[in-house]
């Protein structure tokens, strides 16, 4: 096998411990979980699931390892303050190991088959906390940070709020992966969620936001359009054209104190991590600002996975769930779903027609009854209508499908229509 290791045969794995298990584990995690170079942060939450199992049972032969004692591991998680949707992750990636190992002849399958008969932990039916939904941050909250972050962190939050892009997918954004030769243009992401599973990603961009990608095409369509290294090269420039006052007045001891300093290393290219933390920084810096202003309410700290469930919502709300889903990229309705927000504006105005439309029982009870020789105090059926009655009847029932199937190429179009101008 990799990295000098070699399968144990079912006669030789009495001795062989969790710890062991788990550092033959990793040395293929680090090699399985990798992209471009670099381990993806499943690499990380695997070390986070397997710490708990470490420390309670890292000297337990692996081969006795049972239902019991993943049920600990399970109990330890939620002791440790752990969400309940967190901890199925972590016991599932548990499982991986000695399914792995199975599958590589290092234990007995009779040991993953026992753990598997441990469910996860269902809603209200455990101590364990509840995740706090994910829900859309207000405009005002996304408005108000823009004098506290770089040009750059707000292009990107500009364009994740036109486009509904991931946070992923906006980061490494670069001109070679654009095509600007239609009216829309289109952006297909070097990386993105599914590319392991062979699923293409293309995010359409429109006059808005492609107005906010010509302010940082570069000259070599390799480079990333939001780089660390130019918002810090700006920032100085700002910072030395405000100055009121000269920093050294010895030009020598300047150059000598600037030789000393430990010289900060920016990427080419902004993460996931450094996105979020300017932006919760921002925030907390507009709240400070408010407090010594005196004022009483603040803006939430809010995250950038927050925009893309605006745009979910607004476009379910104007287009539907179906346009919804292809914009955001998603395999499956019941994700969008998630994304996108209801409108309980509408639901409220539905409820309230639903109420008015038809007359309730008691309104019907008290209304008069129809009067005539075929009809007098009792119900209408269709014998006493007549032939002629229940012919009328049927050529208003054919008229109204055949009007109703005749609009529906024009009410096609028109939602088509729609859509190309307000995202084109």
């Amino acid at each position: 096998m990799a990295n000098g290791r070699h399968l144990l045969d079912s006669g030789s794995t009495g001795n062989l411990t969790v710890n062991e298990l788990l550092a033959a584990y990793l040395d293929f995690a680090k090699d399985y979980y990798r992209k471009d170079g670099q381990p993806t942060s499943e690499y990380s939450c695997i070390g986070q699931a397997i710490r708990f199992l470490a420390n309670a049972y890292g000297h337990t032969p692996a081969d006795r390892f049972g239902p019991l004692a993943l049920k600990a591991v399970q109990n330890m998680m939620i002791q440790h303050g752990l969400r309940r949707r967190v901890i199925n992750h972590h016991i599932e990636r548990v499982k991986r190991v000695f399914k792995w190992a199975v599958a590589n002849q290092i234990i007995g399958p009779d040991v993953y088959h026992a753990l598997q008969t441990v469910s996860g932990l269902r809603l209200g039916r455990s101590e364990a906390k509840e995740s706090d939904p994910v829900r859309p941050v207000a405009d005002a909250d996304v408005d108000a940070i823009m004098p506290y972050v770089s040009a750059q962190v707000w292009a990107i939050v500009e364009l994740m709020r036109l486009t509904g892009m991931r946070a992923g997918e906006a980061v490494v954004m670069r001109g070679c992966d654009l095509d600007v030769t239609g009216r829309v243009w289109t952006y297909q992401p070097s990386r993105h969620k599914g590319e392991h599973y062979g699923h293409s990603r293309v995010v359409e961009l429109g006059p808005r936001a492609q107005a906010i990608i010509k302010e940082f095409v570069k000259l070599d369509p390799q480079a990333y359009l939001f780089s660390p290294k130019d918002a810090e090269r700006e920032r100085s420039v700002r910072r030395r054209a405000n100055r009121k006052r000269p920093l050294y007045n010895d030009s020598k001891r300047y150059a000598r104190e600037k030789a000393q300093r430990r010289p900060r290393d920016f990427s080419d290219h902004y993460t996931v991590v450094n996105l979020r933390n300017a932006i919760q920084r921002a925030c907390r810096a507009v709240n400070a600002a408010l407090e010594e202003a005196g004022k009483d309410e603040f803006i939430s700290v809010w995250h950038p996975h927050q925009l893309r469930h605006n745009f979910a919502t607004r476009i379910r709300k104007e287009f539907g769930l179906e346009t919804a889903r292809v914009l955001l990229g998603h395999r499956s309705m019941a994700v969008s779903e998630i994304y996108a927000e209801a409108d309980r504006a509408k639901v409220v105005e539905a409820i309230a027609r639903v109420g008015v439309s038809k007359p309730c029982l008691a309104e019907r009870s008290s209304a008069t009854v129809i009067d005539g020789p075929a009809f007098s105090g009792q119900a209408r059926h269709p014998d006493d209508i007549g032939e002629e009655g229940q012919a009328g009847r049927a050529d208003r029932g054919t008229e109204r499908r055949t009007s109703a199937v005749a609009s529906r190429p024009s009410m096609a179009r028109g939602k088509s229509a729609g859509i190309a101008s307000r995202l084109g």
